[in-house]
């Protein structure tokens, strides 16, 4: 890398973007009015010129054809004089047959090649002998001759300079505007992303998510909306919010497993002190209390398992496989029987979802269809079936219980959320969360809804394709 991209790479890593984009911006704006001004100097001179060098090629044609007849030699003219009619002089190709009377314009090599016919007519500027600025135009005349003709330049060299002025006047104020309006440009494009950086680092200060960047007014649709800085600071309220609500969703795990914990790590510190005093308890009382300590010791690593696996929210990609879903229904339902001896579970397979596989992890998949039984036949009465239907889009769970309130609904798949009749019966309130979280990771929807004629229907919609 060569020393002045070291350098043009240092400058690019110590200077701030809101610097880069004022440098950037004023450099092309001041690179387009220069551009400009330069082609506009080179417009202005070339007309200037061009008259210069037609009213030549007039006189020119003139002195060819009233004096065809006169020999080498001055011919009409002074140019000494700014308003002066053009001065003219014949040129011989040999410089034998020049006349004895100098010439008054400056003859050259290229003027006897144009005489001679060897170098096609040219324009040319010169100095005339007053220091004047002259044009001159050199063109044939009949055989083996040229002819001279030349003007004073003043008003044309005048009006380049006077053009060459006032460009670079408004060259340099291009420029100054240039610079401001970069600062301006940097200013105001980088705004949005000013304000991103404050909230960021006001976030990570506080830590506190609940800080929003501020948009421009108006609804998302519309004009000062779409520009990629607003779409960008939208994206990160976006994302504040969902983390937002991540942090709020993890405070209310911990706060509401902390609660759930409590008791029964209550009872089995209770039912240990009393255990450790066992040689002044009966054997009745003894097998009771380990029993009850048994029985909470499963509650515990229960709840505890089912929190790890919520926490977790995403199925590892690697065991994914088909899985067919009669099968496992079919296997779920069995185990439920064991599980609920006094509840009767019937299933109903449709033909077309005997075949049906979806892409997942069987043993959640399991945990699922378990949790919406266990849930099912806890909450049905002794003798009332718990009915299961699978399809080939969907697969419903249905019991024959209280069903679920209205005001309930919303709120039946919130972790640790029980239902005022539901208070009473055993759980921790986290197989329903579990079941649609599961579902959520197979791109499944689980819902909830009350069932026709009473209790609860529960309905899996299965991914399409």
């Amino acid at each position: 890398m060569s020393a002045r991209r070291r350098l043009g790479a240092r400058w690019r890593r110590r200077r701030p973007l809101r610097t880069r984009l004022a440098v950037m911006a004023a450099a092309a704006v001041a690179v387009v009015a220069i551009g400009v001004c330069a082609a506009a100097f080179f417009v202005i001179r070339f007309k200037l010129y061009q008259q210069l060098d037609q009213n030549l090629a007039q006189s020119a044609t003139l002195i060819a054809q009233q004096h065809h007849a006169e020999g080498p030699g001055v011919v009409t003219g002074e140019c000494r004089f700014l308003g002066a009619p053009a001065c003219s002089q014949v040129v011989p190709a040999n410089r034998a047959a020049d006349p004895a009377k100098p010439y008054l314009l400056p003859v050259t090599e290229p003027t006897r090649a144009v005489a001679d016919g060897r170098r096609a007519p040219y324009y040319a500027n010169f100095t005339l002998p007053g220091g004047k600025p002259g044009r001159m135009f050199t063109t044939t005349f009949g055989k083996g001759e040229a002819v001279q003709v030349a003007l004073r330049a003043d008003i044309a060299e005048r009006g380049v300079r006077q053009a060459a002025s006032l460009l670079s006047a408004v060259g340099g104020a291009g420029v100054l505007l240039s610079a401001v309006g970069g600062y301006w440009v940097s200013r105001t494009g980088l705004a949005p992303i000013t304000r991103l950086t404050a909230t960021a680092e006001r976030i990570a200060a506080t830590r506190d998510a609940r800080h929003r960047i501020e948009l421009p007014p108006g609804p998302p649709g519309r004009e000062g909306h779409e520009d990629e800085v607003t779409r960008l600071a939208t994206t990160f309220n976006t994302m504040l919010a969902e983390l937002e609500e991540s942090v709020a969703a993890r405070r209310r795990l911990v706060a509401d497993a902390s609660h759930e914990l409590r008791t029964p790590l209550t009872a089995l510190r209770t039912n240990a002190e009393l255990l450790a005093k066992a040689d002044l308890l009966t054997d009745a009382q003894r097998d009771r209390a380990s029993g009850a300590l048994g029985r909470q010791l499963r509650e515990v690593t229960g709840l505890v398992n089912d929190l790890i696996e919520l926490a977790r929210e995403a199925e590892p990609q690697p065991l994914l496989e088909e899985v067919r879903l009669a099968p496992l229904t079919v296997h779920a339902v069995d185990a439920a029987r064991g599980h609920w001896p006094a509840v009767p579970f019937t299933l109903r397979v449709a033909r077309d979802a005997e075949g049906l596989c979806v892409p997942g992890v069987a043993a959640r998949l399991s945990r699922l269809l378990t949790n919406l039984l266990d849930n099912a036949a806890k909450f049905s009465p002794p003798g009332a079936p718990v009915e299961v239907s699978l399809t080939a889009t969907a697969l419903t769970v249905r019991d024959h219980g209280p069903g679920i309130a209205e005001e309930d609904l919303p709120y039946v798949f919130d972790r640790f959320y029980r239902a005022e009749k539901a208070r009473a019966l055993p759980g921790s309130g986290l197989g329903l969360a579990m079941a649609r979280q599961i579902a959520h990771a197979h791109g499944a929807e689980l819902t909830a809804e009350r069932a026709p004629g009473g209790g609860a229907l529960f309905r899996l919609v299965l991914p399409v394709g």
